[in-house]
């Protein structure tokens, strides 16, 4: 009988083992390279046959394994055996022939972009490793509408729409994310040019006070999203480079991935000797991205970027300098032997929890550093920032009035604890010693700078071809100032606190499919531009509580079209974007400036651009990219002490921008590009007495991809910049003083022509 009963429970058992393996399934999720939800992908059996389609949230259930080809308009196909019992991430990659397809997420409700109320300006990682990979300006240049200055690979300036042009040193006025965490200070600068490319998988760049979810910022927003790891994976990519002016670059990146989590880690380091004196740029990055699904419903990522960067600076110098020996350093930057010598890194870590079909949460919680020594002529500036925030928001997918309608409501919350510190330079007096010496404390502050945004956003589509937009920004900003330093008649006490009132900024937006070939959008929104605490303080110590933001409404109509079966995509938009409250720097001494509200500008725009695939077979591709950007910006009111520039152009915006680009790939490998540049010339003084001189820049790079032996891809590829040799400014100062007798240092001068070389191989295990 024991006998009997043991047969029958193991029969039992294996027969409710067969059962369960039998009734067991196929789980997953369909993302693109932003891990954003991919939805109705299809999913293929080897014959050709559509079993199934993921669902608004990217996943999908399969009854049995086997092999599967997942299909989606505008990504490329991909073939995956897969099993029983199993969790697999299913990640797509864009196919930038299908631009039509392309789905952004820049304002946080992924849509595609032929239906965003905004000018949204897409960086792919094509467009990345177009140029060379160790400067950003060429990348952003070819973008309309934006334009970053570039003075060194460490001294730069980032405009979108001339916002952020009169900023004097570095990038204002523009807000930046690295997926979801702030690149933008306290006092609202931002560097990005410190980030290792090969980090990036690309940008998503909103012009204009239209992002509501972003702070409201004037200019607009830039957002990079980080290269992540590839699930289902294991793969090594060293990569070596060398160029002009003593350039070497080395590069590793490793990637693992199984069907849940990825692992995406970059080591590089650049150094440079530099085209002018005093020019050295040394630079070591570590990059971690990680990527996690821990069940249906939850998904975590980390990152981790750390920054080690010592590079010195010529500074800028003189017309007759420029025009003679433009190699120089600025007299004093070379004696005093001046550089930046700054370790920053930056960590988040997100989580995304599902709720239902129609609610999901989106949370960071983000820490960042960033200590700095930098001697200069006039002093020595010792800094260190710490900074931490939480940025958590609630997506939703509804149905309203038997219409979708999908919103997103949130709110940022950022604090950073800034500390500087000036001693006296007193490299003159010691001829002997090779650069800067340190001598006394001159000043020792400790900010601390906080602000929140709330915001909420909503696209209703009240028809299938029509979609509404509209916005809300709140935000409130302050700064507390402790002056740490020995008080006297001489240093008086700028302690205290300042709070901006809190802005409300709206924005409204409307979208039009008037075919599935052409769409058109308008917009209304409102932004504002926090004033740095430095520029609130007076001569005398006392904080001017009577300066206001600048603040700013911007108007614009816009079309996006594809022709000739998706081989011609065409985009454009007009704007007006009106500045109130314009903050001018005014210069008090040889180091140091006050902020003045001074008027109104008007910023007049139309951005142009056009990608067209005039051959694609088999053999050869060939694409040709061209954009146009036309800027009539000019000083609506502006009157400084007893100067009245009312009408005149605003200073360091170039009149138009043009590029021309042309794409080749042939079957055996070889592949290339040529990029011709011209800017126009900018003003250089707000008087309008002194303007640059217009440009045109011709970028070369060609390259040949091969396979070797089995696992190993090899990329060996050529580039040359300024290929004409063209003498040119890349960079000016606006309104520089002279002193001493000494002319005013207004240019920066541009690399002249130069090369580099590399080999990238990429070993798949």
């Amino acid at each position: 009988m024991k006998i009997l009963l043991k047969k029958l429970f193991g029969f039992s058992l294996l027969f409710y083992i067969t059962i369960s393996f039998s009734q067991s399934s196929i789980k997953g999720k369909v993302i693109n390279e932003n891990g954003v939800a991919i939805v109705a992908t299809k999913i293929i059996n080897p014959q050709n046959i559509i079993i199934h389609t993921s669902n608004a949230d990217g996943f999908f259930t399969l009854d049995k394994e086997g092999i599967y080809t997942f299909q989606k308009k505008g990504y490329q196909s991909k073939t995956f055996e897969l099993t029983t019992n199993r969790f697999y991430t299913i990640q797509l990659l864009n196919d930038a022939q299908e631009l039509d397809e392309i789905i952004v997420s820049a304002n946080h409700i992924p849509q595609k972009l032929k239906k965003a109320v905004a000018a949204i300006s897409l960086i792919s990682s094509k467009d990345i490793v177009r140029s060379n990979n160790t400067d950003f300006a060429p990348i952003l240049n070819r973008t309309p509408g934006v334009f970053m200055q570039n003075g060194a690979l460490n001294t730069n300036r980032i405009t979108i729409r001339g916002i952020g042009a009169r900023n004097l040193f570095g990038t204002s006025k523009i807000r930046a994310y690295f997926k979801d965490i702030p690149l933008t200070n306290g006092s609202g600068e931002t560097i990005l040019e410190d980030f290792e490319l090969a980090t990036i998988g690309n940008f998503e760049i909103i012009k204009g006070a239209a992002s509501s979810t972003y702070g409201a910022g004037l200019g607009g927003v830039i957002h990079l999203n980080p290269k992540n790891g590839s699930f289902n994976e294991f793969s090594l990519q060293p990569e070596f480079s060398v160029g002009s002016f003593g350039l070497f670059k080395s590069i590793l990146s490793a990637n693992y991935g199984t069907e849940k989590s990825s692992f995406k880690a970059v080591y590089s380091d650049t150094y440079s000797d530099g085209f002018r004196e005093n020019n050295q740029y040394d630079r070591k990055t570590f990059t971690i991205n990680t990527n996690h699904f821990l069940a249906e419903k939850d998904e975590l990522s980390f990152l981790i970027s750390y920054v080690d960067l010592k590079a010195f600076i010529p500074s800028s110098i003189n017309e007759e300098t420029y025009r003679n020996n433009p190699q120089s350093a600025a007299f004093t930057w070379g004696e005093a032997r001046g550089f930046e010598d700054s370790q920053k890194g930056i960590f988040g870590v997100s989580w995304k929890h599902l709720y239902n079909d129609n609610i999901k949460q989106v949370t960071s919680v983000f820490t960042s550093f960033r200590d700095n020594y930098e001697p200069r002529p006039f002093n020595i500036l010792e800094e260190n920032t710490l900074a931490f925030g939480i940025r958590s928001r609630l997506l939703g997918n509804h149905n309203f009035l038997n219409k979708p309608f999908k919103w997103t409501l949130g709110a940022e919350v950022f604090n950073d604890i800034y500390k500087s510190k000036t001693f006296a330079n007193l490299y003159q007096n010691f001829p002997d010693e090779t650069g800067s010496v340190q001598g006394d404390n001159l000043s020792d502050f400790k900010e601390n700078r906080r602000y929140y945004n709330v915001f909420a956003e909503a696209n209703y589509d009240f028809t299938a071809n029509t979609t509404l937009s509209i916005g809300l920004n709140f935000n409130q900003t302050s700064y507390v100032l402790k002056d740490r330093f020995a008080i006297s008649e001489t240093n008086p006490d700028q302690s205290g606190n300042f709070s901006f009132q809190h802005i409300v900024s709206p924005k409204f937006g409307l979208s039009h499919l008037f075919s599935e070939n052409i769409s058109a959008f308008t917009s209304v929104s409102h932004g504002f531009s926090p004033i740095s605490l430095e520029e609130t303080l007076l001569p005398d110590g006392q904080i001017n509580t009577n300066l206001e933001p600048e603040t700013g409404w911007n108007f614009e109509i816009g079309t996006r079209a594809h022709f000739f079966n998706n081989r011609l995509f065409f985009n454009a938009s007009i704007y007006r974007l009106n500045i109130e409250n314009l903050l001018v720097s005014r210069r008090t001494a040889a180091d140091q400036f006050i902020g003045i509200n001074a008027g109104k500008t008007q910023h007049d725009g139309l951005e142009m651009e056009l990608l067209y695939k005039c051959v694609e077979n088999e053999k050869v591709a060939v694409d040709i990219v061209t954009n146009y950007t036309l800027n009539n910006f000019v000083f609506k009111e502006f009157i400084d002490d007893e100067n009245d520039f009312s009408g005149n152009d605003l200073t360091g915006v170039p009149s138009s921008i043009f590029n021309f680009g042309i794409d080749f790939n042939f079957s055996g490998g070889c592949y290339g590009n040529i990029n011709y540049q011209y800017v126009g010339s900018m003003p250089i003084t707000d008087a309008n007495s002194l303007y640059s001189d217009a440009y045109r820049l011709t970028n070369l790079k060609v390259g040949y991809l091969f396979q070797f032996l089995k696992d190993i891809k090899v990329n060996v590829f050529f580039g040359v910049n300024n290929l004409f040799d063209e003498v040119y400014a890349s960079q000016i100062l606006i309104n520089a003083s002279s002193f001493g007798g000494n002319a005013p240092r207004y240019f920066y001068p541009g690399n002249p022509i130069n090369y580099f070389t590399g080999i990238n191989f990429n070993y798949l295990f």
